[in-house]
């Protein structure tokens, strides 16, 4: 209990915190900046890109001009594609922590990112902070305004489907989305640190030797996809999942290719 007391304490100092500055001067602009993108792209279709190994049997330079977001280790993809994400997200604390450097360095597209982890992500131009709720009620809630608040979903698609909804996109398609991993599926709530290359994403690096990363919690992933669907189909918003195979079946799917039909088919190369 004295434990469940402190961490309850730590995550009220942390909310206080957060409430703090949203009410500075940098976090009004933040807000103005983050208002700006409510319908950007208001009839536009929307590619979600996960990170799973079958990315490698899709010819993602194919949605090179149309909308896109990308998560986490998704810039290891950029020198091989030519070309980068529209929006890069982030807002898993040990892989920001692990891969600041990169995320850093990373510019030529709109970053997101809780503003909780500002201390290791820094601001330009290219970043956007979020006021990202980690704990809350009523799990998982689905944000209707992403300038006002964004919510956790156990995975980085709930932030970007809240994302492309508050863009304005339509329909949403979901490629690279496997939905399986080689580590066992666990509640636990601490990382555990790499010790070989990572054959569960598209890249041997994503989460290779050294780095840290939670145990997936499929469970509770597939009620984040469920609440996203619910929300959006009753809103008039269709996602449908275009990856190559994969284990994600909360949305029906559609053939990638049948997307681009002056592209015919084809796989990476």
């Amino acid at each position: 209990m004295l434990t469940r007391a402190r961490v309850a304490v730590a995550r009220s100092v942390v909310r206080w915190r957060e409430w703090l500055w949203w009410r500075t001067k940098a976090g009004h602009l933040t807000r103005q900046r983050l208002r700006a993108l409510r319908g950007r792209y208001t009839g536009r279709r929307c590619f979600i890109l996960g990170n799973g190994p079958s990315l490698r049997r899709t010819d993602v330079r194919l949605v090179r001009d149309e909308v896109t977001i990308g998560s986490n280790g998704i810039f290891l993809l950029f020198p091989e594609v030519g070309f980068r994400t529209t929006f890069v997200t982030v807002e898993d604390r040990v892989f920001a922590e692990d891969r600041a450097h990169e995320l850093n360095a990373l510019h030529g597209t709109m970053k997101l990112f809780p503003h909780d982890l500002a201390y290791c992500i820094t601001a330009d131009d290219d970043t956007l902070y979020l006021d990202f709720r980690r704990s809350y009620p009523a799990f998982p809630q689905f944000s209707d305004d992403l300038s006002r608040q964004a919510f956790w979903g156990v995975t980085v698609t709930f932030l970007n489907l809240q994302l492309a909804w508050y863009l304005g996109c339509a329909p949403v398609y979901l490629i690279g989305f496997d939905h399986e991993y080689k580590t066992q599926a666990s509640t636990s709530s601490g990382p555990v640190v790499s010790t070989s290359p990572d054959e569960s994403h598209f890249h041997p690096g994503y989460i290779g030797p050294g780095y840290r990363s939670y145990p997936p919690m499929l469970e509770r992933m597939e009620m984040s996809y469920r609440a996203a669907k619910t929300f959006l189909e009753e809103r008039g918003v269709a996602v449908y999942n275009a990856t190559a195979g994969g284990k994600l079946d909360v949305y029906p799917r559609v053939s990638y290719f049948d997307l681009f039909p002056r592209a015919g088919s084809g796989t990476a190369g």
